[in-house]
C-alpha cells in the first residue's frame, strides 16, 4: 500500500501540473457508437518498440490509451468534470491500482517480469489526456534511464536493472524542456547524471511525437473554455498602490524569521483587502484576496531577479546557518540533531536482528526486485513543526514520499553485510524547507553515531528557480536564477524544487517538482553544478562533528555471535515446537536464526543479554560426558521399551533412548520384537556405526553380529565398561543398516 501511494505522489508531480489553470464551461456529448482502435508504434533508441493504443476500452472515459512495452501493458483513463466556481484551485485526483478496470484509475492490464509498468503509467497518462477532449499543455514522455558500464540504457529490464548504478526517471516535453527527474544511485558521478538526463530527455522526445501523431489522427477536439473573469483594472492598480511598498519593504527586512514574516504579510492581506473594499464595495472580497496573493508572488519573485538578495539576506548560493550534534540520548543506539536555519531534525537508529527486516508485499517484490529490507526509514511530520494544530494520525502521502526520497538517499552508504536490521527514524522538530533533504544529513550522522560502518557522510540540499518569460510565453525564458538551500517560502513563490542527497563521490538521490511547463537542460545542469557545491560545504560542517562512524562500543549496542551444535542437538536446542527459543526470547529478548542444520546465528540486546543467553544454552545443552564410541565395536545395549517398530535400547546410563528398527533385530523379517523374546530390561549385543552426518542419528544393528565372525563386546552400562571379552573385529560395512534416532 505504502509503495503504491508513493508512486501515486510521483505521478501526479510528473504529469499532471502542466493542465491549464482554467475552468471548465461544456462538457462533449458522450457517444456510444463503435470506434476504432487506433495505435502508434514508438521506436526507442534501443530497438524495442513502445506502442500506445486507445479506443478500444473505457470508452465514457474522456480520454483512455493503453502503453505496451513487452508484454506489460498499462490502461490509463482520464476524465475531467466542470470546476467550481469558487474553487481557487485546480483539484486533481491521480489513483495508481493493481488491480481491476475502473474508470479514472491508473491500473495494470498486464505485467510482465522484465518490464516495470510504472514509467509506462506517465507515458499512458500524456497520451489519454492527448486523445481527450481535456485543454492542458501537454503531451509529456517519460524514461527510464539505467548507467551500466558508463553507458546509458533507455527503459531497461529488470535484469539490466540489477546490474544498473543508476535508476532515474526523466519527463520531458517539447523542446527538450525537461518536467520532472525522480531517482537514486549507487554513489553516481555528476557527469554521468548530466550524460543521463541528456540522454532521457532526448528520448522522451520519440515518445511525444509518438503521441501527437495518435492525436492528430485520433484526437478530440478540446473543449470550448470560459476564460476566468479579469479583474478590474483599477482594482489591481488599489491593491498594487496600498500593498507595494509595505512588501517591499518586509521582504528587505533580514531580522525577520519565518513567522514574523508570515505575520506582516498576513496583516498586509487584511488592511489592503479592508482599504480596496471600502474604495470598491461591489466588488468580490475572494477576488481582491485572489489579487493581493498573485501581486505578493510578482514582488517576491521581482525582487530576487532584480537584487540578486534572498528575504533572509542571504546571497543566490549561500547556506543557512548550520549546526549538527550526536548522541544526544545515551540509551538510543544512535542520535543526531541537524539545524539549518529554522528546520530542525531529530534522527534515531535502532539496531535489530535479521528477523526485524521489512517484509514487502508480492506486488513491490515483483516491482522491485526485493523481498525484504533490512535498512528502512520512518519519516514523520507533526503539525507542530510548522507551529500549527492537529490531530497526529496515521502517515500520510508528503510522509511516505519525503521519507521515500530522503531513504533512496542514504541506502547507497549502507554495508550490504550488515549483521543488523537498521531503522532509522526522522522527527521533523521545526520545518521552513527541505525537511527530506535534512533528515539525510541528520540520518547521516545517527547511522555513524551507532557504528553502523557507513562508507562515507551523506548530506542533501534544495535547489529553487526564479524564472521570467517574455511576455508570459513559457517557450521563451528571458531571465532566471537558481536558489540554493531553499527556504519554505521560496518553494512556494518559485518554480522549482530540486532535491539532490549524496556524498562527496556523486548522488545517490535526486527529486525535481517543476512548477512551469519545463525548463531547459541548461538550468538544470548549472541546478545540478550548485547542488554539488553545496553538499561539500554541508559535509564539511557535518565532518566538525562526526567524521567516522564509531568505533568505541556503546553499552547499549546489541551483539552478535554464532553458535554450533552436533547435529542430533538440535531438537535439545529447539525443544518441542521451538518451546526453548521461545523461552530464550522472553526471559532474555535474545534471538536464535539458524543458517544450517548445526548453524545459529545469535542475536541479543546488549552484552549482558548475551552472557545469560550463553549460559542458559550452555545449561540446555549440558549433560554427562558421553563416551567416546568406536565405529565398528560392539557394545551390549539395554532394552528400556518394546514398539511395534523396534526396541528402544541405552548403551550407558544418561543416553536417550534410541531406536533399534525391526529390520536391525534379526536376519529374519519380523513383524514384532516379541517374535524373538526380546523384553524390557533385557541385554542384547549390537554394533555401532557411528553417527548419520546429515541427521545426527545413532546407526547401531544386531542383525549384522548374526554371522559366522565375532567382536570384542563393549559393556557401556556397568562400571569400567571399557573392559570387553576378546574375540575377532567384524568387517566394518555399513550394509543394511538403518538410521537410528538417539
Amino acid at each position: 500500500m505504502l509503495h503504491n501511494i508513493a508512486k501515486l505522489c510521483q505521478y501526479r508531480r510528473k504529469v499532471f501540473h502542466i493542465l491549464p489553470h482554467v475552468r471548465c464551461a461544456t462538457r462533449r456529448q458522450l457517444s456510444t457508437s463503435a470506434l476504432e482502435s487506433p495505435e502508434v508504434d514508438v521506436a526507442l533508441s534501443t530497438g524495442r518498440i513502445l506502442k500506445i493504443s486507445s479506443g478500444k476500452y473505457a470508452r465514457f472515459a474522456d480520454g483512455c490509451s493503453v502503453v505496451t512495452i513487452g508484454d506489460t501493458a498499462v490502461m490509463v483513463t482520464a476524465v475531467a468534470k466542470q470546476k467550481s466556481q469558487n474553487a481557487s484551485f485546480l483539484p486533481l485526483v491521480v489513483d495508481y491500482r493493481q488491480k481491476s478496470a475502473a474508470a479514472d484509475r491508473v491500473q495494470y492490464a498486464a505485467i510482465d517480469s522484465a518490464n516495470p509498468p510504472d514509467v509506462q503509467a506517465i507515458n499512458g497518462a500524456s497520451a489519454a489526456l492527448a486523445l481527450s477532449d481535456i485543454p492542458w499543455n501537454g503531451p509529456v514522455g517519460a524514461v527510464r534511464v539505467g548507467l551500466v558500464d558508463n553507458e546509458a540504457i533507455i527503459n531497461p529490464t529488470r535484469k539490466e536493472m540489477q546490474l544498473s548504478s543508476l535508476d532515474l526517471v526523466v519527463t520531458a516535453t517539447r523542446q527538450n524542456l525537461v518536467v520532472m527527474l525522480e531517482g537514486r544511485g549507487n554513489v553516481v558521478n555528476e557527469n554521468e547524471l548530466r550524460m543521463a538526463i541528456k540522454k532521457g530527455t532526448k528520448e522522451a522526445q520519440l515518445i511525444i511525437n509518438g503521441i501527437e501523431r495518435l492525436q492528430k489522427m485520433y484526437g478530440k477536439p478540446k473543449r470550448a473554455l470560459e476564460p476566468l473573469p479579469a479583474v478590474d483594472g483599477e482594482i489591481q492598480n488599489a491593491v498594487q498602490t496600498m500593498s507595494e511598498m509595505r512588501l517591499r519593504e518586509i521582504f528587505r527586512d533580514y531580522s525577520h524569521d519565518k513567522f514574523s514574516r508570515d505575520q506582516a504579510v498576513s496583516k498586509t492581506r487584511t488592511d489592503t483587502i479592508d482599504k480596496v473594499w471600502s474604495s470598491f464595495p461591489a466588488a468580490d472580497p475572494g477576488v481582491i484576496s485572489e489579487t493581493f496573493n498573485k501581486f505578493v508572488k510578482g514582488v517576491f519573485r521581482e525582487m530576487l531577479l532584480e537584487e540578486k538578495r534572498r528575504c533572509d539576506g542571504r546571497g543566490l548560493d549561500d547556506l543557512r546557518k548550520i549546526s549538527c550534534s550526536v548522541n544526544l540520548h545515551k540509551p538510543l543506539h544512535g542520535s543526531a540533531l541537524f539545524q539549518r536555519g529554522q528546520t530542525q531534525v531529530f534522527c534515531t537508529v535502532a539496531l535489530d536482528s535479521p528477523e526485524s527486516a521489512l517484509r514487502l508485499d508480492p506486488i513491490a517484490s515483483l516491482d522491485s526486485g526485493m523481498r525484504s529490507k533490512n535498512f528502512f526509514l520512518h519519516y514523520e511530520f507533526p503539525p507542530y513543526a510548522t507551529g500549527e494544530t492537529g490531530k497526529i494520525g496515521p502517515i500520510g502521502r508528503r510522509e511516505i514520499g519525503h521519507g521515500a526520497l530522503a531513504e533512496k538517499g542514504l541506502v547507497p552508504i549502507i554495508p550490504n553485510e550488515h549483521p543488523f536490521t537498521v531503522r532509522l527514524t526522522s522527527e521533523v522538530l521545526e520545518s521552513n524547507g527541505s525537511s527530506s533533504m535534512a533528515t539525510v544529513c541528520a540520518g547521516s550522522m545517527a547511522l555513524m553515531d551507532a557504528g553502523v560502518p557507513v562508507q562515507e557522510a551523506a548530506a542533501g540540499v534544495a535547489i529553487g528557480l526564479i524564472t521570467k518569460y517574455e511576455n508570459n510565453d513559457t517557450k521563451h525564458l528571458q531571465d532566471y536564477c537558481i536558489l540554493t538551500d531553499l527556504l519554505g517560502i521560496e518553494d512556494y513563490m518559485g518554480d522549482m524544487d530540486m532535491k539532490v542527497a549524496g556524498t562527496r563521490r556523486g548522488m545517490t538521490a535526486i527529486q525535481a517538482d517543476i512548477k512551469v511547463p519545463g525548463i531547459p537542460l541548461k538550468v538544470v545542469m548549472e541546478a545540478l553544478q550548485k547542488s554539488m557545491e553545496a553538499r561539500f560545504k554541508i559535509l564539511d560542517l557535518m565532518d566538525e562533528t562526526i567524521g567516522a562512524s564509531r568505533t568505541v562500543r556503546k553499552d547499549c549496542w546489541p551483539v552478535t555471535d554464532r553458535l554450533v551444535i552436533e547435529a542430533h542437538q538440535r531438537a535439545k536446542l529447539l525443544g518441542p515446537g521451538g518451546t526453548n527459543l521461545r523461552r530464550l526470547y522472553l526471559e532474555t529478548g535474545v534471538q536464535l536464526t539458524p543458517d544450517d542444520e548445526t548453524s545459529f546465528r545469535i542475536f541479543a540486546p546488549s552484552e549482558a543479554a548475551m552472557h545469560e543467553a550463553k549460559e542458559y544454552l550452555e545449561n540446555l545443552l549440558k549433560a554427562e560426558k558421553i563416551p567416546d564410541l568406536e565405529f565398528g565395536a560392539i557394545y551390549t545395549a539395554r532394552i528400556v521399551e518394546l514398539r511395534d517398530t523396534g526396541v528402544m535400547v541405552t548403551l550407558y546410563p544418561s543416553m536417550p533412548p534410541t531406536l533399534l528398527h525391526n529390520s536391525q533385530l534379526d536376519q529374519r523379517k519380523i513383524a514384532h520384537p516379541s517374535a524373538l523374546g526380546l523384553q524390557v530390561g533385557a541385554e542384547i549385543q549390537v554394533k555401532y556405526f557411528g553417527r548419520d552426518p546429515v541427521s545426527g542419528y545413532m546407526r547401531l544393528s544386531r542383525k549384522v553380529l548374526q554371522g559366522p565372525a565375532t567382536a570384542m563386546i563393549r559393556n557401556l552400562d556397568r562400571p569400567g565398561a571399557a573392559g570387553a571379552t576378546a574375540g575377532a573385529t567384524t568387517n566394518p560395512t555399513t550394509s543394511g543398516v538403518e538410521d537410528v534416532k538417539s
